[in-house]
């Protein structure tokens, strides 16, 4: 997420962390006609593309509560979000490991070591600091498709 020179987390950054995150079941990413036609229908006010447009990339900062609580409905998160920045941290960091999660291959590793003993987390959880090391010093880790 962004964060101000306050060191607070911008709104834009709250809510396009949510678009990254929070996707379609086809794991695709909401579209903004998508997201604003829901949040019309949930307050009954002019919530128009271009508005949240605007607010994803910062350009408006200054919606109503009304809106922001929409938008915490469709996204799943709590209004909190938007308003807590201690809440933002811990909630952004529970959508990040959700996130990771819809990747097959994470929700495989993770299924697979719910069986394994307290050393025999350990010892993975070794073995993904060693290989994210290794990464990092090449210059992070190549996705392969």
């Amino acid at each position: 997420m962004v964060a101000t020179e306050s060191g607070k987390t911008s709104l834009s950054g709250k809510i396009d962390q949510l678009f990254h995150v929070v996707r379609r079941p086809d794991r695709e990413q909401y579209s903004h006609e998508e997201v604003a036609r829901a949040c019309r229908e949930a307050t009954g006010e002019s919530f128009s593309t271009t508005y949240l447009w605007q607010l994803r990339t910062g350009r408006r900062d200054n919606p109503t509560k009304r809106h922001l609580e929409a938008l915490a409905q469709f996204f799943g998160v709590p209004p909190a979000y938007f308003f807590d920045d201690e809440q933002s941290v811990k909630i952004a960091e529970e959508l990040a490991l959700l996130g990771a999660l819809r990747d097959a291959g994470v929700r495989d590793v993770a299924l697979r070591a719910v069986t394994l003993s307290s050393d025999g987390l350990d010892t993975i959880s070794d073995m993904i600091d060693a290989i994210a090391r290794r990464e990092a010093g090449r210059g992070g880790a190549q996705k392969e498709g």
